[in-house]
């Protein structure tokens, strides 16, 4: 066993301790997922990486709802599904009337620059997940893996213990179906 393997079992038998040891130990992995996934979010997004990912890792370590974790990619999909489940909810709150939903804001730069393209709709986005998840939840796993937490093809394989060749085919599966679903709406 590594030593993350390690620590997360020590955090599911209770140890207050362990849980201090994981967060030094995947916190520049994370950081770095998390940095590479907001860079491709709409501008004047207000959440910064590292509070994205003390976030997640809060959600992940919550005494009040252990998690049984079953090696570093169970892990690793926890904490995506986590940002994911983060960045869903801060999209709907701002999308709110009470929230500003039906104002636009826009950056002195923004409107300067019309080039920039906005980024996804976040909402439907995850409406397009969740009917994926219903005949082909593999494909689910492979995008928020690679689109919310940005590991590579290899790093996918690795925590879903299948071929490269087999997450490539399920993510571009997965982008011509989303693709096809979001462009319908």
């Amino acid at each position: 066993m590594n030593d993350l393997t390690q620590i997360l079992s020590a955090i599911e038998q209770g140890d207050p301790l362990a849980s201090e040891q994981l967060l030094p130990l995947v916190y520049d992995e994370l950081r770095t997922l998390a940095a590479t996934h907001l860079a491709r979010e709409r501008p004047g997004q207000t959440l910064q990486a590292t509070a994205l990912v003390h976030e997640a890792y809060l959600r992940l370590i919550d005494p009040s709802s252990p998690i049984e974790w079953d090696g570093r990619g169970h892990f690793f999909k926890a904490a995506a599904e986590a940002m994911r489940r983060i960045l869903v909810d801060r999209y709907r709150r701002k999308c709110r009337l009470r929230h500003g939903g039906d104002h636009q804001r826009l950056d002195f730069e923004v409107a300067i620059d019309s080039i920039a393209s906005p980024g996804p709709d976040l909402a439907a986005l995850d409406d397009a997940l969740n009917a994926l998840a219903q005949h082909d939840p593999t494909s689910v796993e492979v995008v928020k893996l690679r689109y919310f937490v940005g590991l590579t093809i290899v790093e996918i394989a690795q925590v879903l213990e299948i071929a490269p060749r087999t997450v490539d085919r399920h993510w571009a599966y997965a982008r011509a179906w989303l693709h096809h679903k979001l462009s319908e709406e």
